[in-house]
């Protein structure tokens, strides 16, 4: 009980020896000395203040300590005090705590004092004390009660056993929540090791195949997996067996997901979808875990289909695998990845089990995971040609009334290179717009509006009143349209406008590839060149009308285009093969990446030299033209000042006028190009 008190005392006077410290604080404390002991006036008046401080703070700590043991109550000295206790001849007798931090001393007079020692202070105060003659005895710490054990094991459970109990009760309480046909039982705590997919035992996804347009051939391919879940018996008797999955794969928005939807929608058989970011965590072995219960709920539902969207993003080439998908062995999305692996192809097998999943990268996933027996089809999922997007077109225009006059080939012809995704976003704007304009029914300007929205931007609302702006960006996109109408060979002009866009640009000329050039991606020389002059016609326009010195910097992207291509056609496509040869000096990519660049410092000199020559061909042709033609690009840039955009058909009528027979059969187009 001695050892107790004199604990309790020592740290309450340790947490007062800390402001020994600050003499403002004992200066200002000066009235709160209480000790009256005859010792006291032996000290200093500072270590009296500091004294009387400690009985103050400690006097509830000290009377609890007394009680609690076995004897008269004590009162807390500081270290200096007692030993100037001792010096004084003061102190009778001393007990030392066994582990040397206290010190319990009797003074002359019957009083008892609880002191903290300083750390390695004990030898030093025992010669002290021998030399005074001061009676002293180490005392023992007391032994412990079985209850008090008892009470301390229990103390130091108590939290871990609340947090058990906690998750217990967690559990208990979502205990009834399991998965439609099995498999989801109770949830673990925090439903760590789960899918977090979701069943649809009968599918109701209100997609069926004729809701898919635009990508025939890939549908064709599911297709004939439906086909096997409702009429196994047909292929069986040829000894086909069932696909085990199908990758989709193609640029976002093409269709991959509803593909899936459709899929389901027209099996009939329980439906499980996931996404692959699901199965990624940060504690070990959960995405694994993940993946069993996935396949487990698969197997229970047999036959099944199992849709992982976004496979990517744990599906990725593992370190050492050539990709380098990096982390190591105990990386926990290789983990994930193998324990898939397994689930398609293991020892026991996954018989009535189809994987389907959707990738945008499918150069980036495992080639353990593509190859036949996991992943047998590869199922592309591209953009759609133009009688694809008329079709996708056809779907996304029901429920909405659209004006007679409005043909969805000419839509179709207009929007190259939009995905499935983009076109019903076009008609649900144009439909936005409609009704924005109090119109009833969805026309040509409002579909218009739409494809000018989603290429090049909104329409800013200011900065299109300031003349000299105007005619200076007629001038420059004048330039633009006037050398791409003229140029052989070149993309049709459907649009020039002067009206700003959100995206930074002043105003555009649009123009629109030929679906033959666009589907094959084969450009000749002579379109290369013809893009070089082109880019190049607002630079020049600028130069010509308003002179060298006041050409602005409204062509710094026209310039980079330049360069771009000038330099492609030199070092990747052998357009140089005089004096480079015919062949290859740098990736698609340029010399960046990883690897050396593969031309010399010497032939770097003649790609720059070549690129120069390129640059200042173009220019040069490129302002005899505009010069020739200089009456065309005045009347063109006076209609832009006046009606802010020209579309195809005045543009067709205005270099008609002037080339009556035609620059080249480019300008002689079908009539029903109205909408371009």
């Amino acid at each position: 009980m001695l050892y107790r008190s004199l604990l309790v005392g020592g740290a309450a006077l340790a947490s007062v020896e800390a402001f020994s410290a600050r003499p403002l604080l004992a200066t200002n404390h000066a009235a709160a000395v209480v000790h009256s002991s005859p010792v006291m006036s032996m000290v200093p008046a500072r270590r009296a203040q500091l004294a009387g401080l400690l009985g103050a703070a400690t006097a509830g700590i000290s009377a609890q300590a007394a009680s609690a043991a076995t004897g008269p109550s004590s009162t807390p000295w500081a270290y200096s005090t007692f030993l100037d206790a001792v010096e004084a001849g003061q102190i009778e007798k001393v007990s030392l705590a066994s582990d040397g931090k206290q010190v319990l001393s009797i003074d002359k007079d019957g009083n008892r004092h609880e002191t903290l020692l300083l750390p390695g202070e004990s030898a030093n105060l025992i010669k002290l004390l021998t030399s005074k003659n001061v009676v002293f005895a180490v005392q023992a710490p007391p032994e412990p009660s079985a209850g008090g054990a008892i009470a301390g094991v229990l103390a130091n459970l108590a939290f871990p056993i609340v947090i058990i109990g906690g998750l217990l009760f967690l559990q208990r309480r979502n205990g009834g929540g399991g998965m439609p046909g099995g498999g989801g039982g109770g949830m673990n705590p925090m439903n760590l090791g789960k899918s977090k997919s979701k069943i649809e035992m009968e599918p109701e996804t209100g997609v069926t195949f004729k809701d898919v347009a635009g990508c025939e051939g890939s549908k064709q391919e599911l297709m004939e997996i439906v086909e096997f879940l409702k009429n196994p018996s047909k292929y069986s008797a040829l000894g086909a067996k069932i696909p085990r999955g199908a990758v989709m794969e193609g640029p976002p928005g093409t269709g991959k997901t509803l593909l899936a939807r459709a899929v389901a929608g027209e099996a009939g058989v329980p439906f499980i979808s996931a996404s692959g970011s699901e199965f990624v965590e940060m504690f070990v072995g959960v995405g694994a875990s993940r993946v069993r219960d996935l396949f487990g709920q698969a197997k229970k539902n047999a036959p099944c289909i199992i849709f992982i969207d976004e496979i990517d993003a744990v599906g990725r080439q593992r370190a050492g695998g050539g990709g380098g998908g990096g982390g190591g062995g105990n990386d926990e999305r290789e983990q994930t990845l193998n324990q898939i692996l397994t689930e398609m192809d293991g020892f026991e097998g996954n018989s009535g089990v189809i994987v389907l999943a959707a990738t945008n990268r499918a150069d980036v996933l495992d080639a353990a995971l593509l190859r036949p027996g996991r992943f047998d089809r590869r199922v592309p999922v591209d953009l759609p040609d133009k009688d694809g997007r008329f079709e996708i077109l056809k779907v996304h225009v029901r429920g909405k009334p659209l004006r007679e006059d409005v043909d969805l080939e000419l839509v179709a012809k207009r929007t190259i290179g939009f995905s499935g995704a983009s076109l019903a976003n076009l008609m649900n704007e144009a439909a936005i717009v409609s009704a924005r304009n109090d119109k009833t029914e969805i026309g040509y300007e409002e579909i218009d509006y739409a494809i000018d929205r989603a290429t090049v931007g909104m329409v800013k609302e200011t900065g299109t009143s300031f003349p000299n702006r105007q005619l200076l960006v007629a001038y420059h996109e004048a330039g633009h349209a006037i050398t791409g109408a003229l140029t052989p060979d070149y993309d049709m002009v459907t649009k020039v406008t002067i009206l700003p866009r959100t995206n930074g640009a002043g105003g555009f000329t649009l123009f629109t590839p030929t679906e033959e050039r666009l589907e094959s991606g084969l450009y000749s020389m002579r379109y290369l060149k013809g893009q070089l002059v082109v880019a190049l016609g607002g630079r020049v326009a600028e130069e010509i009308v308003f002179g060298k010195e006041e050409v602005t910097t409204g062509a710094s992207g026209d310039l980079q285009q330049v360069r771009n291509i000038a330099r492609r056609m030199v070092a990747q496509w052998g357009y140089s093969k005089d004096k480079l040869g015919a062949t290859s000096w740098e990736s698609p990519d340029g010399n960046g990446g990883f690897g050396p660049a593969a031309a010399s410092a010497v032939v770097e000199a003649r790609i720059d030299e070549e690129v120069t020559q390129l640059c200042a061909d173009a220019y040069a042709a490129c302002k005899t033209m505009l010069l020739d033609n200089r009456i065309l690009l005045d009347e063109l840039t006076e209609m832009l000042v006046e009606k802010e955009t020209v579309d195809y058909q005045e543009m067709q009528a205005l270099v008609s006028k002037y080339y009556p027979d035609g620059v080249n059969e480019k300008m002689k187009m079908p009539a029903e190009a109205a909408l371009m």
